[in-house]
């Protein structure tokens, strides 16, 4: 889509190391020569070494492509190995049988470059990547060097590889293959100008029209303040620039466009900048705020429990209580008693007949009866009141005024003062074992009581 919206013939921002794309800065000239000059010299071992992105692998395909009519060439890439299988990748990749042990690898590889030595054409090993490699696979490719004659090397090696393998050669421990690097070339980050001629070089291969600007003057300098004249960054940029020129139907990328590519893609992690850690969780998160809240709702739903728990409890304890009281005492119960008219007691001497069964009724008020029933036991007050009365009957001395007794068990009751302590006592006879009796009292008639209606009496004999 974006081919036939700008008119050209191939991606002009591709990311394989295609050589004819190669695009030869001052630096990038001048590693060039110094690689091609080394080789043809014989110095056996040379070193290239740049940043990420630089084009290393582009200008090493276009290396061997310059050597491959006049010398066999091999490209090694896959560095993470031991030193077996990297001889035998070694071999495998110059048509060479790669059976056998350690030993046996070593006495084929040198009959093979003796044999191409006599035939005049050099061998040339690139080993890309060369950083990765463990110290004993840099071990090899040192043994790998002695290959040689009285008069020339066997075999030319050139190592690429990233920063790091400057580090790797320049350590103690592998003196002896930094001695036999003679030639070392760097590649350089591209300047503004170069940039610029960068872009046109590779949209000139890919068929744009030289008239015709791709890129306006501000979205190049836009590319080039945010590249770092890095040759990888700059075909990412343009080629997002591009793809979004297209989807807007537009025929040049401006500033506008190279901004949203650089927001979009975010430059700062690919220069290798680091990026800030994330920041711990606060305490106040809300994780920690959803898990409060759980245990705050655990909580409260246990404590509704509990409650519930023990007023059910509480309930049951009081309805078990007062159950056995509401089945054996009601209000107003309707028990039948015989009538007790002509049973009689004797006490001191003296026989009482006992009223009829029934009600005790208020003067004035005969059809309201007040149910008394006989207590299990008199209250000592009572208790010494008969005996009062008693003693004064057997002296002789009659009472001030004639009451009736009512002998209860072994007790003789006397009328109480006053209509109040009657009801008292009624009361407290009412809510006794719940045996009913009838009893009739009667008291001194005075201006704060009101008197009983005893009813028909029988006079003692």
């Amino acid at each position: 889509m974006l081919i036939e919206h700008f008119k050209l013939g191939v991606q002009p921002f591709g990311v394989t190391p295609d050589s004819k794309f190669l695009y030869l800065s001052k630096t990038h000239r001048e590693a060039l020569a110094s690689l091609f000059y080394g080789i043809h010299s014989g110095r056996g071992f040379t070193a290239l070494i740049a940043q990420p992105g630089m084009g290393k692998t582009t200008l090493l395909v276009h290396l061997l492509g310059l050597l491959m009519a006049n010398a066999k060439t091999a490209f090694l890439f896959q560095t993470l190995c031991g030193p077996e299988e990297f001889l035998r990748s070694l071999l495998a990749d110059l048509g060479i049988d790669s059976d056998g042990d350690m030993a046996r690898m070593h006495a084929k590889l040198n009959a093979y470059l003796l044999q191409e030595s006599r035939n005049g054409s050099p061998v040339v090993v690139v080993i890309d990547e060369a950083q990765n490699l463990d110290d004993r696979v840099l071990e090899l490719v040192r043994m790998l060097s002695n290959f040689e004659t009285p008069g020339k090397k066997l075999m030319h090696l050139v190592l690429s590889g990233q920063p790091q393998l400057a580090d790797r050669l320049s350590s103690e421990h592998l003196a002896q293959l930094r001695q036999r690097v003679s030639i070392v070339a760097r590649l350089a980050p591209l300047n503004a100008d170069e940039i610029r001629e960068y872009i046109n070089h590779r949209l000139c291969v890919a068929g744009a029209n030289s008239r015709d600007a791709v890129f306006s003057e501000e979205a190049l300098a836009l590319i080039a303040d945010h590249s770092h004249g890095i040759p990888r960054n700059i075909n990412n940029l343009c080629f997002n620039s591009m793809s979004l020129a297209c989807a807007l139907k537009q025929r040049q990328v401006d500033a506008s466009m190279v901004q949203e590519t650089i927001n979009d893609l975010d430059l700062k992690s690919l220069v290798g900048r680091e990026l800030m850690p994330p920041a711990p969780p606060r305490p106040d998160s809300p994780h920690d705020s959803t898990v409060a809240v759980h245990s705050a709702g655990r909580v409260r739903r246990w404590a509704i429990a509990g409650g519930s728990l023990i007023f059910l409890a509480l309930l049951t304890s009081y309805l078990w209580a007062g159950f056995p009281g509401r089945l054996f005492s009601s209000p107003n119960p309707k028990v039948h008693q015989p009538s007790l008219s002509s049973a009689t007691n004797e006490v001191a001497g003296e026989t009482v007949q006992r009223p009829n069964a029934g009600a005790v009724a208020l003067s004035g008020d005969s059809d309201k009866t007040l149910p008394t029933l006989a207590p299990a036991s008199i209250p000592s007050a009572y208790e010494a009141q008969g005996r009062r009365n008693q003693k004064t009957r057997v002296k002789g001395k009659q009472p001030k005024a004639r009451v009736d007794r009512t002998s209860v068990g072994p007790l003789e009751l006397s009328p109480l003062p006053t209509d109040l302590e009657r009801l008292r006592a009624s009361r407290a006879a009412e809510f006794s074992i719940g045996q009913p009796i009838s009893e009739r009292a009667q008291t001194r008639a005075n201006k704060s009581s009101v008197p009983f209606d005893p009813g028909p009496q029988r006079e003692t004999q």
